[in-house]
């Protein structure tokens, strides 16, 4: 580890020793993620997992607990498309009941109140969990009951704007849908100035069950967004997710599904569309542990400026997960000679009936082209960023 990220990691551990004393939960499980922690520290490109993320902006950076809860968000709201829908929104990382839209059919409780940690996350492997773990103080844990039909529900997380004195939050949000039921959960974060928005969630999804999953991360332009997701699907159901990555300096959205009961499916499907100096990272790893299940993965990139994309997306095939049917492609279009993209597609297979196959395309379009400007029809002023198409 270098100086740098030790320093980084430093802080954080500090964090958690003031803190620890009113932090709601078991105290021996942020212990061992605290210990965890301090071993591993911050990634470095050193991590095969992060060679080609580097977090030392991160450790630069000093944060701060929140300290304003009941800041006034409505301007902040106003610039994310909010649905007319039940709706739980977090601000600075803590749940604001006052702007909150509670479902009827479905059980919400908050973290801070039941401290609900999960089964699935591995804060003794992923150092970013483990710091989560550590300092989580709020989140969403939601229960779908056995056939139940809940809709739609949007899951809101807003930073705020503290000028001098960055903050840094970690919400933990757990979601088990029940045998049967159906969902769709419209995920949502956006903020102001320079923060650190590390969730971490958990998800079930239980027999015959659908989750359908879009999320929108549209962070500031100077905040840093590390999220980690698992999901396990059982025996015949379904997840499905979309991810738009638009906004943040360095961002990194890694999801591990485990496909743990036979006939599941999983997409894990995304966009990043990146401008500038930004950074952004979607990492994806597929366990396939039981046969007769299917998985899709494409991500698509467009990048301008010196922006950098990363694609790290892997699929596991168990020995006894025959017919497995694996899919995963990779695409990059690149609109400037500095930008950049890595991909790494990987298959790790142990079963010898099956059909999986991966890709990966980059290319630029040619200097000859003509390009009819968009702005005017999609503006973003805030950015004060402008896509083109080919005409």
């Amino acid at each position: 580890m270098t100086a740098l990220l030790h320093k980084g990691a430093e802080g954080f551990l500090a964090r958690f020793e003031g803190l620890k004393e009113r932090l709601p939960g078991d105290r021996h499980i942020r212990e061992q993620a605290a210990a965890a922690f301090r071993a591993a520290g911050l990634p470095t490109i050193r991590d095969e997992a992060w060679k080609y993320t580097n977090l030392r902006p991160v450790a630069e950076a000093s944060f701060y607990e929140p300290l304003t809860p009941l800041a006034d968000c409505s301007d902040l709201l106003a610039r994310l498309p909010l649905l007319d829908s039940p709706r739980l929104l977090f601000v600075d990382g803590r749940f604001r009941e006052d702007v909150s839209v509670l479902p009827s059919r479905i059980s919400v409780e908050n973290f801070a109140e039941v401290a609900d940690f999960g089964i699935l996350a591995r804060p003794e492997r992923e150092p970013l969990v483990a710091l989560n773990t550590m300092l989580v103080e709020d989140g969403a844990v939601i229960a779908v009951p056995d056939g139940v039909d809940a809709g739609m529900l949007q899951l809101i997380s807003v930073g705020t704007d503290a000028p001098g004195r960055p903050v840094a939050f970690h919400p933990r949000h757990l979601i088990r849908l029940g045998r049967g039921t159906r969902m769709t959960l419209v995920e949502m974060s956006g903020g102001e100035g320079t923060y650190l928005h590390n969730p971490v969630l958990e998800i079930h999804v239980d027999e015959g069950a659908t989750l359908i999953h879009v999320r929108l991360q549209d962070e500031s332009p100077s905040a840093y967004h590390l999220s980690t997701l698992y999901a396990q699907i059982a025996e015949g159901a379904t997840y499905d997710s979309f991810a738009l990555i638009l906004g943040g300096r360095v961002t990194r959205t890694e999801v591990h599904a485990r496909l743990a009961g036979s006939n599941g499916a999983t997409h894990l499907n995304g966009a990043q569309l990146l401008g500038g100096t930004q950074h952004a990272d979607f990492t994806t790893v597929v366990s396939h542990d039981a046969p007769n299940c299917a998985s899709r993965q494409t991500v698509k990139n467009v990048l301008t400026g010196r922006s950098r994309g990363v694609f790290q997306g892997k699929i596991e095939v168990a020995r006894g997960a025959q017919k497995t049917d694996g899919y995963q492609m990779n695409q990059a279009l690149l609109l400037s000679p500095d930008a950049e993209i890595d991909s790494k597609p990987q298959l790790e297979i142990y079963a010898d009936d099956v059909k999986c196959s991966h890709g990966a395309t980059v290319g630029s379009l040619m200097p000859s082209s003509y390009f009819m400007c968009a702005a005017a029809a999609f503006p973003n002023p805030r950015r004060g960023r402008s896509w083109c198409a080919p005409s």
